[in-house]
């Protein structure tokens, strides 16, 4: 069985897997330059899972550590679903003591309601009260 450890110390993340991953694989950050993650790396508690020496997962949780938290950036590498670790990596999130009493920890997900359902999220109870600026195209031309 492989060993798995959790981490919220960014000197300890796969910088360079992250980007690729990002950049390369998701459909929410195609594109991203490196500068930009590593940006909001330095901005947020992040949490790189860990199968045996290597990183196979990454969570980031944008927070004033008081009132409010927005989930992103949650990634599986594909070799490596269907274990699951998302799971365990979402337990991490949700019991780290500096996400505690939140009044609303937000997220965005087209393909994973069934995992972020067990661990509390729903859809909102005023959508009507939510808005965004969405820019789709922020990581093309830019440097």
């Amino acid at each position: 069985m492989t060993e798995l450890r959790i981490t919220t110390e960014p000197a300890e993340l796969d910088v360079p897997l992250i980007h690729r991953f990002l950049s390369e694989e998701s459909a929410w950050a195609r594109g991203i330059p490196l500068a930009t993650v590593q940006e909001s790396i330095r901005h947020s508690l992040n949490f790189g899972l860990f199968a045996g020496a290597g990183q196979v997962a990454y969570a980031r949780v944008v927070t004033d550590y008081a009132t409010f938290a927005y989930l992103v950036d949650v990634f599986v590498l594909a070799e490596h679903r269907g274990k699951g670790y998302s799971a365990e990596l979402m337990a991490a999130v949700m019991v780290h003591p500096g996400l505690q009493g939140l009044r609303r920890f937000l997220l965005a997900t087209s393909t994973a309601h069934g995992l972020y359902a067990k661990f509390g999220f729903a859809a909102p109870a005023k959508p009507q009260a939510l808005m965004e600026r969405f820019t789709p195209d922020a990581y093309v031309n830019r440097g």
